[in-house]
């Protein structure tokens, strides 16, 4: 069995939890505050199609659930998936959203730090665009 590094990032949001995960359960919502992710993104069928930094890439998403999991998985060109786990926890009044970031095979340390350096700009501006509404 293989283990990668992973890294979990997260942010504060004064917000209900419930409210944090209705705006992120929507995948239409996700080009406002994921650059890392998308620029935008479309349904196809049963697909979604995201404008991703690397080209287009189908991306999966969880079901909505009363957990506040919002997975999701972006497939690259010759199938693999990239999975990114994603949480909405009550804290309080407000919340706490974290995204794990896992280390892709042959990634070298400054690739997987500017990763997380992108996931934690846009868990930034996820935090003004919630903390906004």
């Amino acid at each position: 069995m293989t283990v990668s590094e992973a890294r979990s990032l997260g942010v504060s949001v004064v917000r209900d939890s419930r409210q944090v995960y209705d705006f992120l359960a929507k995948p239409e919502n996700f080009p406002i505050w994921a650059s890392g992710l998308c620029s935008s993104i479309e349904r196809q069928g049963e697909d979604w199609i995201a404008r991703t930094p690397h080209g287009p890439r189908r991306v999966r998403f969880t079901p909505a659930n009363p957990y506040g999991v919002l997975d999701h998985w972006v497939v690259s060109d010759d199938g693999t998936e990239i999975y990114v786990p994603m949480r909405v926890v009550r804290n309080g009044s407000g919340s706490e959203i974290v995204i794990t970031l896992f280390r892709e095979p042959g990634m070298s340390d400054e690739r997987f730090t500017e990763d997380a350096d992108w996931v934690k700009r846009d868990l930034a501006a996820l935090k003004g665009v919630l903390e906004a509404l």
